[in-house]
């Protein structure tokens, strides 16, 4: 009876013991000076020293700025997976300090990851590079400087396809576009366009007001020349489709 009980209390302590490790190269990353409007990213890896598989459950940033991926499948023992974490620097000038805290089954159920960095505007960062590091920058070309719709209708969201080059020796990353008339957006997400190659991008018009529109709309890339504008040109009219000059009478007329 005591070698059962014994051997029960055995079992369970090794119950006890029996979980994944969640154990991490490293927790913090300093992203140093980082250019406004660029996607800062950086991948934290871990690996499972335990004996049990490790499934993530959530990763969740300290900030909207911030966003989270991670390893979605269970981290089987001796097997590694990331957490890879986006921080969106347009906008925001200046240090940031930011965390990431991880959510798991692992002996440690939350973890937290720390990034920080120094946001400078193209300017202040162009003014700290050398001209060798300045010529290894992406380099946006566009194929016109403005674009003009025409004649639109109120509430239509008309598209602007616009011819980009990189002429850069590096991969371009387009990230934001900013107007004063917060009308401009992406249609979807530019995909990074490597050196010497030419893409179509699409950008979305939701004009506000009635009558002509010139909207300067500002192209945030990974540039170190600088950002790029272009001017999206319109004249907004209530209704494209004039109101017809005959008007039906309100009396029946009957068939003949």
């Amino acid at each position: 009876m005591r070698f059962v009980s014994t051997l029960a209390l055995c079992l369970l302590a090794l119950a006890a013991h029996a979980q994944g490790v969640l154990t991490f190269e490293n927790t913090d990353h300093d992203f140093g000076k980082v250019a406004e409007g660029t996607m800062a990213t950086y991948e934290f890896r871990f690996k499972n020293t335990g004996n049990q598989p490790i499934v993530i459950a959530n990763a969740q940033a300290s900030c909207g700025c911030t966003t989270p991926e991670w390893t979605k499948s269970p981290v089987l023992p001796g097997k590694s997976g990331i957490i890879k974490a986006v921080y969106n620097s347009a906008g925001r000038p200046g240090v940031f300090a930011k965390t990431v805290t991880v959510m798991s089954n692992a002996t440690e159920a939350s973890k937290v990851l720390s990034l920080k960095g120094t946001v400078l505007t193209k300017d202040e960062l162009r003014a700290t590079l050398t001209p060798a590091q300045l010529a290894a920058s992406p380099k946006l070309l566009l194929e016109r400087a403005s674009y003009d719709f025409g004649r639109l209708e109120a509430g239509t969201q008309p598209v602007a396809r616009i011819g980009v080059r990189n002429t850069g020796p590096k991969d371009l990353v387009l990230t934001t576009v900013s107007s004063n008339c917060y009308c401009v957006g992406y249609r979807s997400a530019p995909a990074p366009i490597k050196p010497g190659q030419s893409v179509v991008i699409e950008l979305v018009y939701a004009p506000r007001t009635l009558g002509p529109a010139a909207e300067v709309v500002t192209l945030a890339s990974n540039d170190m020349h600088g950002d790029t504008k272009l001017t999206l040109k319109a004249t907004v009219v209530k209704d494209l489709v004039p109101t017809s000059l005959v008007k039906e009478s309100s009396s029946s007329v009957p068939f003949k």
